[in-house]
């Protein structure tokens, strides 16, 4: 690739005087055209011929580095390019600029660059280019003095090796040989400039000789920087330049003597920089008190590679220290990091600075600090740990709730893993501008507030279950993830797949009440549908530059991660599971893994014996060593990286095909392909766990599958077997012959005979057959006809998870008659259920659960009953200025049709903009986004942008919501598209947040021109862009839909035709 030369000048008296000679050039002519306001970047733009650099611009490259910069303290930058040279990254787009904030004062040129705005009179473009060139030759001409006089300005080249000034590194990962061991940290942030300072000195180990230490840096102003032997060494201190490689975010501190092996030295760097208007690194957040005063706050979020933005960092997580923290801050304020404070001193000047205590040894994406005006509440542990939970002060009624979950699962973490907490104190803290759910930060989690705040007056069960399970993941983290650290983030899952994997088994025993058994399910469904396509990826992935490090953060990591833990724990049994991970806890605390540790430490446990094995004769009565003597057996239980690596180092997963021949039992495994893939199926293999129950045994057995092929010899013939019990294990099953006759006919004639989790997974695995061309999908819509006498919330949500997308494909065909027919399917399936559901907050939370779903669904289908009843509440609710007490479970249904009219949209908003509806702003967001009113949908979205009546951080679930309005569909992708630069900036590309915007609104596309468009518009935004996982998992799914239409919807209108007319 083409790489920039590049010239950088030290003195403000340079730049100004270029600066006046270029004001004298556009000065001169008085009979130009009308003039129009540019900035000078967008002046040089459109010239064409030059740029002024942007301190936040930067070029990339992913293999021969480009020229460094050269920073020195008190240096202001002022760059020449070649033309089109720099300013674009490799997706064709600017690069995001920087802040408009003003930096300290010795960064004024930075801060000229971004903030000045010239009146340049903008002629023809002969005119512009000869002026352009005027230019340059007076800037040149200023410039001869200084380059007379500094040689440590001169041009290099981009090659490796060669010029004074070459970056000595050419890698995006760092060095080994340079090791951190201690950061001492001073953090000044000024709320009112949105800027902060500081100096960051790095205690660190020298393995190799080398006279460079590489370290990373982003968008950070260093202003000084000295290397020094520690204390107590005879090593003087260094003089060092400072070479910044933007690319990789790297710098380098280059000394002018070889540093010694097995010396310890003390690097010192001071910087400023700007607060972050994005959702990471050092980033400002607001919020709005009940008397309308806009309050300001800092917080930070540091994962995946985002510390850097906060101060110069040996930014990897495998590269682990201990933290030093100091914050200065005003009296008004408070400061919060991991550890606690040991003491404040006032340094004068109205400041305090906090001195927080040594931090044990963790990763820099651990580290976390706030300063804000926040409350708490504060709880002890049984065994004497601080919780404390803290948020903006109105709503600290609202703490309770996770306070005393926090407390109840700390708790049970230090008993289920026997080993203590290590830390003195634990932070729950709300921020009111949060990007994803939650943030593990050692000793400080930081949350979104809805994920932490419930008012039991006004917050439903589905934000207590979700809070809490929330909660759970993230104080998981504290051992999964905090303690012992993956070594790259290619094996992310196993910090994201045990917190989340944890949640489950952790609640279940804290809250049984909120029966989070009949929701682990949802992490298989939603796996699986990422995991079917092509573009998915194995679960362990080599990534290296920060987009496609943030691209792991998705469901292959989080859920299948979970649903490949639990397989685990039901192969090798809950004890053994337990046992092993806590041997793998406590032999690797405070170091960094790689998936083979987990495994050998998973091997090397002996399983306990069985309990309460049957001696009786027969498949049902023999003990599980008695079936396990061929099949699984304790060589098995003990070679657990043989099996796992088959789960863990290829993508998707197995379908095992099922054959009933009288006693035999034939199974065949595969890889799951949808018939729309262009690949076709791999030959991979796995070792599938098979469970199995038949008609005439209800005890589970086992069959380990380590082969293609295998047959199972049944003690008697059975009218139908269900294989995946309980769907534990990461698999489908396709039952061949009648095999899926035989089951239909059981869920309709005695669907309790098997669980509700069997039940739900014959749901989901049917409809994948449809997409496998395995099954047609008339086979698929005979078997939900049962439903309509289901109750469990498992198949009940699972049903209307397959049955809702037949439908949602012809809304975006436009396709009314038949759109209606499905809906009017659906809705008459639920009806006996929705008519039974009682209007209040009774019952157990799955119920109530179930119940909210089912009214939602029925009123936004506009199944009349259930509207009339919705409008009740909502004209009561509405004539009493929202003062008449809703039950919470069903405000989505109500809200959702007094929001289908003007009037009752209008008053929703206004209430949505109190502090007394905080803990009902997502469901208001949600059901105003259901308006058949465009204006109206328009407003909403565009209001987002504004980052005040509606958070920026909400709008990428306001823009996904009206996508899935049938009026607002393609208002939200246009507006996708032309906020797209907005949302990479906001929410950073490779983002959780821009991967379900991109797959969110498009996933029910199912035309050739809708395809077209979609390449279209990802292909112009560049490289990087259109080979973004999320865009060809989009691209993916559109050519499956289009399929899948082709293949079935006249198979749907025949047989909803014949089933219209039957009575269900």
């Amino acid at each position: 690739m083409t790489t920039t030369n590049t010239m950088i000048l030290t003195g403000e008296k340079y730049f100004n005087d270029a600066r006046s000679n270029f004001k004298m050039l556009l000065e001169q002519e008085a009979d130009l055209p009308p003039a129009k306001v540019v900035t000078l970047g967008q002046y040089a733009s459109e010239a064409g011929s030059c740029r002024w650099a942007k301190g936040r611009q930067r070029r990339r490259s992913t293999k021969v580095p480009a020229t460094p910069r050269r920073v020195a303290r008190g240096e202001t930058r002022f760059r020449f390019h070649s033309p089109g040279s720099e300013g674009e990254d490799e997706a064709g787009a600017a690069a995001p600029e920087a802040s408009s904030r003003s930096l300290p004062p010795n960064r004024f040129v930075t801060g000229y660059n971004n903030n000045l705005t010239l009146r340049l009179l903008l002629p023809d473009y002969a005119v512009a280019l000869k002026k352009l060139k005027m230019f340059l030759l007076l800037v040149i001409l200023s410039l001869v003095p200084f380059l007379s006089c500094n040689l440590n300005s001169q041009t290099t080249d981009s090659s490796t090796g060669g010029g004074s000034n070459q970056f000595p590194w050419n890698k995006s990962r760092l060095p080994k040989h340079v090791v951190p061991i201690h950061y001492d940290l001073l953090i000044h942030p000024n709320l009112t400039t949105l800027t902060f300072t500081g100096l960051a000195k790095i205690e660190i180990m020298v393995t190799e000789q080398t006279s460079s230490v590489i370290l990373h840096s982003k968008y950070l102003q260093i202003t000084k920087a000295t290397i020094q032997g520690a204390t107590g060494s005879p090593d003087a201190d260094k003089e060092v330049t400072v070479l910044e490689y933007p690319p990789y975010e790297q710098i380098a501190l280059v000394a002018t003597e070889p540093l010694q092996i097995e010396h310890k030295y003390i690097i010192s760097i001071e910087y400023s920089a700007n607060l972050s208007d994005s959702f990471h690194g050092f980033y400002k957040s607001s919020y709005r008190t009940p008397e309308g005063e806009v309050r300001v706050l800092a917080a930070t979020q540091f994962e995946a590679t985002a510390a850097r933005m906060a101060f110069p960092c040996f930014d990897e997580p495998a590269f682990k220290a201990k933290f030093s923290i100091k914050i200065i801050r005003e009296p008004k304020h408070l400061a919060l990091s991991n550890m606690p404070i040991v003491e404040s001193v006032n340094i004068g000047g109205q400041l305090i600075e906090d001195r927080f205590d040594v931090s044990v040894k963790m990763s820099t994406y651990l580290v976390a600090f706030i300063v804000s005006d926040f409350k708490s509440v504060s709880k002890m542990t049984s065994r004497g740990i601080k919780v404390s939970v803290y948020a903006v002060p109105h709503v600290i009624n609202q703490l309770d709730y996770a306070l005393d979950a926090a407390v109840k699962l700390l708790d049970f973490y230090e008993g289920y893993f026997s080993i203590p907490y290590p830390l003195p104190k634990q932070d729950l803290a709300a921020i009111p501008d949060f990007q994803s759910g939650a943030m593990e930060n050692w000793g400080l989690i930081t949350y979104r507030e809805s994920a932490l705040l419930y008012d039991p007056e006004k917050s439903s069960a589905s934000s207590r279950l979700g809070i809490t399970l929330v909660i759970a993941h993230e104080l998981a983290h504290q051992w999964f993830g905090n303690l012992v650290t993956m070594e790259w983030w290619n094996d992310l899952w196993l910090n994201e797949g045990f917190a989340k994997f944890m949640e489950f088994v952790s609640v279940n025993v804290t809250h049984p009440e909120l029966k989070v058994e009949d929701h682990f399910l949802n992490n298989y469904f939603s796996a699986m549908e990422v995991d079917a396509l092509n573009s998915s990826h194995p679960i362990s992935t080599p990534v290296e530059d920060p987009s496609q490090i943030l691209e792991m953060f998705d469901s292959v990591s989080y859920e299948k991660g979970a649903c490949l833990l639990n397989m685990l724990l039901h192969y090798i049994s809950p004890e053994v599971f337990r046992a092993g991970i806590t041997k793998y806890l406590s032999q690797f605390s405070y170091q960094n893994t790689e998936n083979k540790d987990l495994w050998n430490s998973l091997s090397g446990v002996c399983p306990a014996e069985a309990a309460g094995r049957g001696q009786n004769d027969g498949v049902c009565g023999r003990s599980q060593e008695t079936i396990s003597t061929s099949h699984w057996t304790q060589n098995w239980l003990h070679d657990v990286k043989t099996m796992m690596d088959t789960w863990t180092l290829q993508k998707g997963f197995p379908v095992v095909t099922v054959t009933l021949e009288g006693k035999k039992v034939h199974v065949d495994q595969e890889h799951y392909v949808k018939a729309s893939s262009s690949s076709a199926p791999t030959g991979n293999l796995w070792h599938v766990p098979l469970t199995y129950i038949t008609s005439k045994c209800a005890e589970v057995q086992r069959f380990l599958l380590t082969t293609k092929t295998d047959d199972i010899i049944l003690p008697e013939e059975v009218e139908w077997i269900k294989f995946n019990v309980g769907m534990n294990g990461y698999y489908i099953v396709h039952y061949g012959d009648d095999g899926w006759d035989a089951l239909i006919r059981l869920l309709k004639e005695n669907h309790k005979a098997i669980s509700s989790n069997d039940r739900a997974s014959l749901i989901n695995s049917v409809f994948q057959m449809v997409s496998a061309e395995k099954l047609s999908i008339t086979k698929a819509l005979d078997l939900t006809i049962y439903l309509q006498h289901e109750s469990e919330i498992t198949p009940v949500l699972e049903g209307l998870d397959e049955l809702i997308p037949l439908y949602k494909l012809t809304e975006k065909r436009d396709m009314k008659d038949i759109d209606n027919q499905l809906k009017g399917y659906i809705v008459n399936l639920m009806k006996n259920m929705t008519d039974k559901q009682s209007w209040d907050d009774a019952g157990t939370v799955s119920e109530r659960l179930l119940r909210s779903s089912l009214l939602a669904f029925a009123c936004v289908r506009k199944y009349q009953p259930c509207v009339d009843k919705a409008k009740e509440f909502y004209t009561k609710w509405k004539d009493s200025d929202a003062n008449f007490h809703l039950p919470n479970d069903i405000k989505f249904a109500v809200y959702a049709v007094g929001a289908q009219t003007d009037e009752g949209w209008d008053f929703l908003f206004s209430k949505h903009k109190l502090p007394k509806f905080n803990t009902e702003k997502r469901i208001i967001e949600s059901v105003l986004s259901l308006s058949p009113n465009k204006e109206k949908l328009e407003w909403l979205m565009e209001q987002g942008l504004q980052d005040d009546l509606i958070k920026m951080q909400d709008l990428p679930y306001i823009v996904l919501s009206v996508g899935r309005n049938p009026e607002g569909y393609q208002l939200a992708w246009k507006f996708l598209k032309h906020n797209w630069q907005t949302f990479v900036k906001k929410f950073e590309l490779g983002s959780n947040t821009v991967a379900h915007l991109v797959t969110g609104l498009t996933n029910k596309y199912s035309t050739k021109e809708q395809l077209e468009e979609v390449k279209s518009f990802f292909n112009s935004q560049g490289k990087k862009v259109s080979e973004l996982r999320a865009v060809y998992q989009a691209v993916e799914t559109i050519e499956e839909n289009i399929q899948w239409m082709d293949k079935n919807l006249e198979k749907i209108k025949d047989w909803l035709h014949i089933n219209s007319r039957t009575s269900i």
